[in-house]
């Protein structure tokens, strides 16, 4: 069960920046928009910076419920091993139980048979 968590943490840790290297990248172009064009203009720069912050709420979207997630999951994980540990634990002990009655409980045939 733990293994396929691997993919939530990776989400988790790797969402934020890969939306933090896409609004980098996005600011970067409009800034080489503008500097070509040579326009400093609100409305121009504007939409280019809004779309390179859009990366930083999917990566966000992403990493926020897979550590939601995760954390569910590893709750889950945990009580239901616990929950095996004590079932194994009363089990073994139960086992034990019963073996030591065999070896103390007299036999259930004689070991001679009388002659008839």
């Amino acid at each position: 069960m733990n293994r396929l968590l691997v993919i939530l943490t990776i989400a988790i840790s790797g969402g934020p920046f890969f939306g933090l290297l896409g609004t980098v990248v996005g600011v970067m172009i409009t800034f080489a928009a503008i500097a070509a064009a040579g326009d400093v203009n609100v409305n121009a720069i504007a939409p280019g910076i809004s779309a390179a912050l859009m990366t930083t709420v999917v990566g966000l979207g992403v990493a926020i419920p897979a550590l939601f997630g995760y954390n569910w999951l590893l709750t889950r994980i945990r009580n239901s091993t616990a929950t095996m540990n004590v079932f194994v634990d009363e089990l073994v002990t139960r086992l034990a139980e019963h073996q030591s009655d065999d070896t103390q409980s007299p036999a259930r045939f004689p070991v001679s048979m009388p002659a008839e």
